[in-house]
């Protein structure tokens, strides 16, 4: 099960972002996002996390339970 920093940094990845270029397009400072992703800070907050999610133009709801449903679907 992924983390939600790992599922954001695949994310803006797969965008070709830099940390430097998502945090400025996000409004979200390139250390706080780069701790995210790194799993130091385990539990960004909502409003930071929707900030995240509508610049990398995914749902807010993706990014918070993209691993619980995988979980779901093998428990099914």
């Amino acid at each position: 099960m992924a983390t939600i920093g790992e599922r954001i940094r695949v994310l803006r990845l797969g965008r070709d972002l830099s940390v430097n270029q998502f945090a400025s397009l996000s409004g979200v400072s390139k250390s706080y996002i780069s701790n995210i992703e790194r799993g130091v800070q385990k539990n960004p907050s909502l409003s930071v996390m929707r900030k995240l999610a509508a610049t990398l133009d995914v749902p807010l709801e993706d990014l918070l339970t993209q691993g619980n449903d995988q979980s779901k679907a093998h428990n099914q």
